[in-house]
């Protein structure tokens, strides 16, 4: 089975990948070149739900307000 890029997974994905590979690499039953391999990936898959929760927190700092409190809508995003 060919792994799925990384650049194209959801957030979701990344981190249920990501917690497979740590598990492998804690159990220590890994030889060393897939070692490697695997921490290669997991720093991918790391980086991937990084970017991923960045772009989140920036679409919801971006969400306004209303008097009521209720979202009122978005503001542009800062170029």
């Amino acid at each position: 089975m060919a792994e799925t890029p990384v650049e194209s997974m959801t957030f979701e994905d990344a981190i249920r990948e990501l917690e497979q590979v740590v598990g492998k690499l804690e159990r220590g039953d890994v030889a060393l070149d897939d070692s490697i391999a695997l921490y290669e990936r997991g720093a991918a898959l790391k980086k991937r739900c990084e970017t991923k929760l960045s772009e989140a927190e920036e679409k919801v700092a971006r969400i306004t307000t209303g008097p009521d409190g209720q979202a009122a809508g978005t503001a542009p995003l800062d170029p």
